[in-house]
């Protein structure tokens, strides 16, 4: 494949911006040097790079993309929508069709409010459990990636330039699974923490009870419980995970997949917290919650709406399913057919797939995965460690997949049978997101 116009952008867009893109995880220390660096067009399952090489995209626009790219239900609704208009002095009749449309989906949601993106509707949970509870302490789960670009998480990384310390220490950490860790945390602060925030699940599901634990555990010392439903929203179920799980959170934070691409962050609650940030009479203090100019936009709205409709049309949550698990099945195979089931193993729940990549006794991690994704990216397998299936992919993109899986499982078998690895690897190994120094 031949990628000198990525390679010329490359060079302009760093030139520019900051890292060279405007999401970390698209960034170029993410993927192989060979690799599209920047995709012009999108259809189903398919994008397109600016050199013009075609690929089976499994990312999905960091899972944003559920239904498929151009989805032609979607597009439709925005073209409707935005000739009429994309932003208004008053609210748009959108917002209340919207609203109602979660409040009957969600189990937890009397209420929500709408953002842009998943950093700002979980930093409003962060501030709604704060003022709700009198409290400031906030507790995360250090075992899921990410929630927030704000300060109360990021200053919890190693990525914490920039951020007080006394900032820093209004965040502490439990373990997923681990019931003893939230109960030590409440007992080694007493009275001061305000929320639990995680992911209800994510490739590892709850397991002993745990979240049903956790729901009890904050019940009774008096803390917000918040669900970062941003991957598991509409994906596990129209539901989401706290349907399956049947344990509801207080407050729960979605985002992706909700508008199949369209920029749309949703906080939904219970109504006694979500209140704080009203206009009408409460006990107490007004809470500025979440007040933006684009964060209902209308465009992004009627994608929002004509995506729900057809995710709960079309059952999209238990084909996403299908899909991951002949993923799951074929790959592992190949795994085992090439003697890698110890380095490489494709993990998780069937409808949020990651691949798991071991370290050799002559090659690291980082070199063992460039490797890997140089190969299989060359085959036309867009993918960066995660499988996001859409309603668009079929089983026909699934056995295009397993081939190219099958080609860059041999040529990495050959490759360290005769240790010569480094020599096939063009241009620097990908890089962990969150590091210290470049």
């Amino acid at each position: 494949m031949n990628f000198e116009k990525s390679d010329e952008l490359r060079k302009k867009s760093h030139a520019c911006i900051p890292g060279g893109a405007h999401t970390y995880s698209k960034g170029d220390d993410q993927f192989p040097k060979l690799s599209p660096g920047f995709i012009c067009k999108g259809e189903g399952a398919y994008v397109w790079d600016v050199d013009g090489n075609k690929f089976i995209d499994w990312g999905m626009g960091l899972r944003s993309t559920t239904l498929g790219h151009g989805y032609k239900r979607v597009v439709d609704a925005v073209l409707e929508q935005i000739s009429f208009g994309a932003n208004f002095t008053r609210p748009s009749h959108l917002e209340v069709e919207f609203a109602e449309l979660l409040v009957n989906i969600i189990p937890c949601a009397d209420m929500v409010k709408f953002a842009k993106n998943g950093s700002t509707v979980t930093t409003a949970a962060v501030k709604l459990s704060r003022a709700y509870t009198g409290r400031d302490l906030v507790a995360i789960c250090a075992d899921h990636a990410f929630y927030s670009y704000d300060d109360w998480f990021i200053g919890s990384t190693v990525m914490d330039a920039g951020v007080p310390q006394a900032i820093k220490d209004l965040t502490v950490k439990f373990n997923y699974n681990d019931i003893e860790s939230v109960e030590n945390l409440f007992k080694k602060y007493p009275n001061e923490i305000s929320c639990v925030i995680l992911e209800p699940a994510t490739e590892i599901e709850p397991k002993n009870n745990f979240l049903n634990k956790l729901r009890s555990l904050c019940d009774a010392y008096g803390v917000v419980l918040i669900f970062d439903e941003m991957i598991t929203g509409f994906r596990w179920h129209i539901k989401g995970a706290q349907y399956v799980y049947n344990v509801f959170p207080d407050l729960a934070t979605y985002g992706k997949g909700i508008a199949n691409g369209f920029s749309v962050g949703v906080l939904a609650g219970k109504k006694d917290i979500m209140n704080l940030g009203g206009i009408n009479g409460t006990d107490h203090e007004r809470v500025f919650l979440i007040s933006t100019t684009h964060g209902a936009e209308n465009h992004s709205l009627a994608a929002a709406i004509a995506s729900l409709r057809e995710l709960q049309e079309k059952n999209v949550p238990k084909y996403l399913a299908k899909i991951g698990a002949s993923l799951r099945k074929e790959l592992n195979d190949i795994h085992k057919k090439y003697d890698l089931d110890s380095l490489l193993h494709v993990y998780g729940v069937d409808c949020r797939l990651a691949l798991s990549v071991n370290a050799t006794d002559m090659y690291d991690m980082f070199q063992v995965k460039t490797y890997f994704l140089q190969e299989l990216i060359g085959r036309g397998i867009l993918f960066s460690g995660y499988f996001s299936p859409s309603f668009s992919h079929t089983i026909e993109h699934v056995k295009k997949t397993v081939e190219a899986w099958d080609y860059a499982c041999l040529q990495l078998k050959y490759s360290l049978d005769k240790k010569n690895l480094e020599d096939k690897l063009v241009g620097p190994c990908v890089k962990p997101v969150f590091r210290k120094y470049n």
